[in-house]
């Protein structure tokens, strides 16, 4: 008896030495491949999801619901934090990079003073921008496309000067948006029939649009519900609050001009441009405006031009100009679009439309023979703060539209610039795997945050938008996003996200974005504090989130454990309530999600403490 006991001993003690050095070799293979760097950071993500608790998809104290006013609760963060303190009231809409003051000390000649001017780094802002009295969360889209809040852009300028053509009245606490403008007085929707008898809008054959000098960004609001995508633009100018007007609608729009920068979007960006009454001198300085709506648009391409100096023998004297001056400006832009190769296609009342020819070989001896020069080979994407060219950029060798998709297909059907291996690094199984990844990623957002389908998201944001796969991943008629170039990206990948149906715009975050503060409900960024991290300093960075998020807007980043715990101590000071979250593959990732939601709170609140 005493022999078995001895033998059962000696087995049990093999089975234990065999496990213990099992368990050796399996934590010193998880050594080694934590110290190669694909485990960097894990050390910190254990104590961080010790911190934030084990069941990391719930979170108990961060509200996403809208309660427009209130002190919000906080969250369960310790450390100390420098609270940040409201701006004072003068800044409650500052446009920090087109600032009416700065502006003024530019020169007036091509708009210079009207581009973007920011102010130098002792400058800058180091506070919260405060919403006005009483601003509530605009109505959901679509009844946010015809009424706006009177108190979130309190400016009544454009209600007189643009009465009689239907842009906008104020109507008691709320503006309202008839859906007028001064070439379609009657109503966008009848103008845009107008033109899809010409253009092909209905079958998604045009999907992203530009529109120069948009106003109140009526004709992108109600291209919307035809499954076109406007990109619009206005300058901050005497028509106050114009592009703050369309964003509170839920219409794509940034501060903007044609002057004498490039515009910050890749060549062949968009199926149609549009400008009504946009007072652009087209004909200007031979064509180069033109040459810039060239650049950007894509072969095949549609330009609309609606107003002056169209049909100009008729209308002369409605306009009170001279006609000989009506019939010079026409003369030279009918002479520029047929060096650019566009091809007339219609002319009725007081549009005329354009059609960019797809091969522009047939007409070069054209361009040859006359004063029009040809780009040199170069990069015709790289755009930002460079000078507009008299040149015409050649539609060969950046992509194409000849297997372009219509839409809805051409959002996950491969983008030509990848298809011909125009994209450094980035192959097809490369590209399929990301929208694959991003699907993934939203799926896990949609379980922290269950607001993200409803609809309560209407403008969204994501600042560093790669293949645009979050974008593409959360696509929905219920909203839009803004896909952000980084300008110091490694890859330049904007030109794949237009070729998805999307849109975007270039920009470096060391500076203020183009637009009006309040303007997004919900802001995305992967990866972002880790490029900037070196270049800008991070409280900038999340000053201007805070600037251009809404009150009671959300925030999700998605980076490196050791990057976000930086951001977090910032952002314990902005009235901001957040969480830093494990990724959705679990504690030992070194990336991690920080989701947070802005405190609502204005002018002259005392009572919203910022999140310890």
């Amino acid at each position: 008896m005493a022999g078995k006991n001895s033998g059962d001993n000696r087995t049990r003690t093999s089975v234990s030495i065999f496990i213990i050095a099992g368990l050796c070799c399996f934590f010193y293979l998880l050594g080694a491949w934590q110290r190669s760097g694909f485990g960097k950071g894990d050390s910190i993500a254990v104590a961080v999801t010790k911190t934030v608790g084990e069941n990391c998809d719930i979170l108990p104290n961060l509200n996403f619901e809208t309660r427009h006013a209130g002190e919000a609760g906080g969250t369960d963060e310790s450390e100390e934090v420098e609270e940040l303190k409201p701006c004072d009231p003068q800044y409650t809409d500052y446009t920090p990079c087109q600032d009416q003051k700065r502006a003024m000390t530019f020169p007036r000649e091509n708009m210079n003073y009207r581009e973007r001017h920011c102010p130098p780094q002792e400058e800058k802002l180091h506070c919260l921008i405060p919403a006005p009295k009483g601003y509530v969360t605009p109505f959901p889209w679509p009844k946010s496309r015809d009424y706006v809040p009177y108190a979130n852009a309190p400016y009544k300028s454009l209600t007189v000067e643009k009465a009689i053509q239907n842009w906008v009245q104020y109507e008691g606490n709320v503006f309202r948006f008839p859906g007028g403008g001064t070439q379609f007085p009657q109503g966008a929707d009848k103008y845009i029939d107008q033109l899809a008898s010409v253009v092909p809008i209905e079958n998604g054959t045009v999907r992203t649009a530009l529109d120069t000098g948009c106003g109140v960004a009526s004709w992108g609001a109600y291209l919307w519900k035809r499954n076109v995508i406007a990109m619009s633009f206005a300058p901050r100018d005497s028509h106050e609050a114009q592009v703050q007007f369309a964003l509170e609608r839920g219409v794509p729009a940034v501060i903007g001009v044609l002057g004498t920068i490039k515009m910050p979007y890749p060549s062949k960006a968009f199926d149609m441009a549009h400008c009504s009454r946009c007072l652009i001198p087209w004909g200007a300085a031979d064509g180069i405006l033109m040459m810039e709506v060239d650049r950007v648009l894509r072969p095949g391409g549609y330009w609309v031009l609606s107003g002056p100096p169209i049909n100009w023998k008729v209308n002369f004297k409605a306009w009170q100009r001279p006609k000989e001056d009506l019939e010079e400006e026409q003369r030279k832009i009918e002479e520029a679009a047929k060096l650019l190769c566009w091809e007339k296609i219609s002319e009725k009342g007081e549009t005329a439309i354009w059609q960019k020819r797809k091969d522009s070989a047939s007409c070069r001896s054209a361009q040859e023979n006359s004063a029009a020069r040809v780009c040199k080979p170069s990069d015709p994407d790289s755009v930002w703060y460079n000078k507009m060219e008299m040149c015409i950029t050649p539609n060969n060798g950046n992509g194409g539209d000849e297997s372009l998709k219509p839409f809805p297909e051409r959002l996950y059907a491969v983008p030509p610039r990848i298809a011909n291996g125009l994209v450094s690094g980035v192959s097809v199984a490369k590209y399929q795997e990301d929208s694959k990844k991003w699907k993934k990623h939203v799926s896990a957002y949609k379980k922290i945050n269950k607001l993200l389908d409803t609809g309560r998201y209407r403008n969204i944001m994501d600042m560093n938008a790669g293949l645009g796969g979050f974008a593409a991943a959360l696509h929905s008629p219920k909203f839009w996003v803004m896909n952000v170039m980084p300008t110091i990206a490694e890859k330049n990948t904007l030109g794949v996200v237009f070729e998805r149906g999307l849109i975007g715009i270039y920009h470096d975050w060391c500076e203020a974005f183009s637009t009006y503060p309040r303007t997004y409900d919900l802001i995305h960024a992967s990866g972002l504090f880790s490029l900037y991290k070196d270049k800008c300093e991070f409280e900038d960075i999340l000053l201007e989130m805070d600037r251009i998020l809404r009150p009671e807007g959300a925030v999700i980043l998605r980076d490196n454990v050791d990057v976000l715990i930086k951001v977090k101590k910032i952002i314990g000071g902005m009235r901001w309530n957040f969480k830093l979250m494990d990724h959705e593959d679990g504690p030992l990732v070194p990336k991690k999600i920080l989701v947070a939601v802005k405190q609502y709170w204005t002018l002259g609140d005392t009572n919203s403490t910022s999140s310890q």
